[in-house]
């Protein structure tokens, strides 16, 4: 398994005989231009977890690749060609396991609706098992071995992440969802969570591919 962080919520997974990008959104342009996917996942309606600005341009650079998304997603951004992907369901692509967890955003505050979102499980045999969460905590699957940490949101406080790392129990992980973050507070919570909590944290911040497994 090969990762690349490439920006905010963004990961390229890269597994089996898939490349798989996590969440395309607007606080990062890094993926822009990418070829060759086999699919694209969105985990809720967020525009900094897809952009609707800049993915019709990635999926008409990717002829066949296959777009699944939380369902609400396509109410606000319209994507014909998604397939919806629901809370404890599976689908399969080139010996690739996708799973879908959870089903609903993190409470950013009780006077603004909740929204649909699901964590995203990518599993392949003889590889390590990768989460990312989207924008929730409250989804805990078991046998996880890399985890993308959200480091910081306007929906969760360091005690969250903390609880949440340490009832996941993944031995690796690297941070996400920085692009709120100063550098001093990306080094706060990136020294805590990995002082605080079972999992070791990577920086992945410079795009680099990290080969893992």
């Amino acid at each position: 398994m090969q990762i690349t962080h490439l920006g905010h919520a963004t990961v390229l997974v890269e597994v089996a005989d898939a490349r798989i990008l996590i969440d395309p959104g607007n606080y990062s342009d890094a993926w822009h231009g990418l070829t060759d996917l086999d699919a694209v996942l969105v985990t809720h309606q967020h525009p900094d977890h897809i952009d609707p600005a800049h993915v019709p341009a990635l999926l008409a650079a990717n002829p066949g690749v296959q777009l699944f998304v939380e369902p609400s997603v396509r109410e606000v951004v319209p994507l014909p060609e998604a397939e919806p992907i629901l809370a404890d369901t599976t689908v399969s692509l080139r010996g690739v396991g996708i799973t879908a967890v959870g089903g609903w955003h993190a409470v950013i505050h009780r006077d603004i609706p909740r929204i649909g979102n699901v964590g995203l499980v990518l599993s392949a045999e003889g590889e390590p098992t990768f989460f990312h969460p989207g924008d929730a905590l409250d989804a805990v699957p078991a046998g996880i071995d890399i985890v993308a940490v959200p480091m910081h949101g306007p929906w969760a406080a360091m005690k969250e992440q903390i609880d949440f790392l340490r009832e996941l129990n993944a031995p690796q992980g690297f941070g996400i969802h920085e692009a709120l973050l100063s550098a001093p507070g990306w080094a706060l919570a990136f020294g805590r969570y990995n002082q605080m909590t079972p999992t070791s944290l990577s920086d992945l911040r410079d795009h680099a591919p990290w080969r893992v497994g």
